[in-house]
């Protein structure tokens, strides 16, 4: 919106050019995000205490959680989403399909979310909806998503598959692409979503992939430096990084409430509206299998359920002490913050490698 106003101005204020640059518009987005959620936080957290919303703790989750995080008050993703939108609406280009594809993305999945948090406080049960039902809805709403983008978007674009490491390889999905964006979108947020159960554990990694995406966004919308780092052209993806730098700012404003000890929960609302985004993010900028690595503790974390099931429904034995794998670590003997800190640690490293697919190719 402020973006819109300003560019209709330049002709009379020339100095107002300055809001036509990408990299000025995503940090005014992400000081912007960040600022809403400071400012709503506290406010929010004092009300959320007040009317007792809090999810009930996992009863088979490590003995300290059960006295540690008992009655902190949950669905701070409100705040997130909150914080999200006012960046993107304010700083971000709205004739720009991809913004509302994201923005589409994002509230629909946080909407599951709230859904699921507000059953797991009336029921005063940590089960909340059905996996199965919630997994139906998820494909559902990533399925409305990708037929609106393809009604936007270069079909080429949307068909092929980049490789990172070779810049040659290129692999034509055909119609199979419907079915992979839809692997893309629900996996990373139901990845997300089960990585966040520990106090800033999901927040930082999912900072370091939106900044990460940021910088790919930025470049893959321009055609001197797609062409530099031999990467493919997206028109309008740069637009992207104004919606990554919201989510960095949201994220940050959020993590100082969610800083050990937490006085806010993310929440299904928080989780899986920001892992359906980085999805989302992805496969605007071509760079799906990209998320896979700098996301990889998302995929660490949920692969650690799926084996864990698998191994108990075939064997009737559980390889880990308990998942998702950060809980194995707690069950341990590790504390939460050597936990958190170590987990962030690597998302740094899986950051780093991620961003040096773009130039080793």
């Amino acid at each position: 919106m402020l973006y819109s106003f300003f560019i209709s101005l330049v002709d009379h204020f020339s100095f107002l050019n300055v809001f036509k640059y990408l990299t000025v518009r995503t940090g005014l987005a992400m000081f912007t995000s960040m600022l809403v959620v400071f400012l709503v936080g506290t406010p929010f957290i004092n009300y959320f205490s007040t009317k007792q919303i809090h999810n009930p703790i996992r009863e088979d989750g490590p003995e300290e959680h059960i006295i540690k995080k008992i009655g902190t008050p949950t669905m701070g993703g409100v705040l997130i989403l909150l914080g999200l939108f006012s960046g993107v609406l304010l700083w971000g280009d709205l004739l720009n399909p991809f913004n509302w594809f994201l923005i589409y993305i994002a509230l629909s999945f946080g909407l599951l979310g709230a859904f699921d948090d507000l059953k797991k406080i009336k029921s005063k049960s940590s089960a909340g909806i059905s996996s199965k039902f919630k997994f139906i809805v998820q494909i559902i709403l990533a399925l409305i998503g990708i037929l609106i983008l393809t009604y936007f978007a270069n079909p080429v674009d949307l068909k092929n598959l980049y490789v990172p490491f070779f810049k040659n390889i290129i692999i034509n999905l055909s119609w199979f692409f419907v079915p992979f964006y839809l692997f893309v979108i629900v996996g990373s947020s139901n990845a997300v979503n089960l990585t966040d159960g520990l106090d800033g554990l999901a927040t930082v990694p999912v900072i370091l992939v939106a900044a990460c995406f940021a910088f790919i966004s930025y470049v893959t919308g321009n055609i001197v430096f797609s062409e530099y780092l031999q990467i493919p052209y997206i028109p309008g993806a740069g637009e992207v990084a104004i919606f990554c730098g919201s989510i960095i700012g949201a994220c940050l404003g959020f993590l100082w409430f969610n800083a050990p000890p937490a006085k806010i929960f993310m929440g299904d609302t928080g989780s899986l509206a920001l892992g359906g985004s980085l999805g989302a993010v992805s496969i605007l900028t071509k760079h799906e299998i990209v998320l896979a690595i700098t996301g990889g503790l998302f995929v660490f974390e949920a692969l650690s359920v799926i084996v864990q099931v698998l191994s108990f429904k075939i064997t009737g034995k559980r390889i880990f002490k308990m998942a998702p794998i950060h809980h194995h670590f707690e069950k341990k003997g590790w504390a939460e913050s050597t936990v958190v800190i170590r987990f962030w640690i690597i998302s740094i490293i899986l950051a780093l490698i991620g961003l040096a697919t773009l130039k080793l190719r």
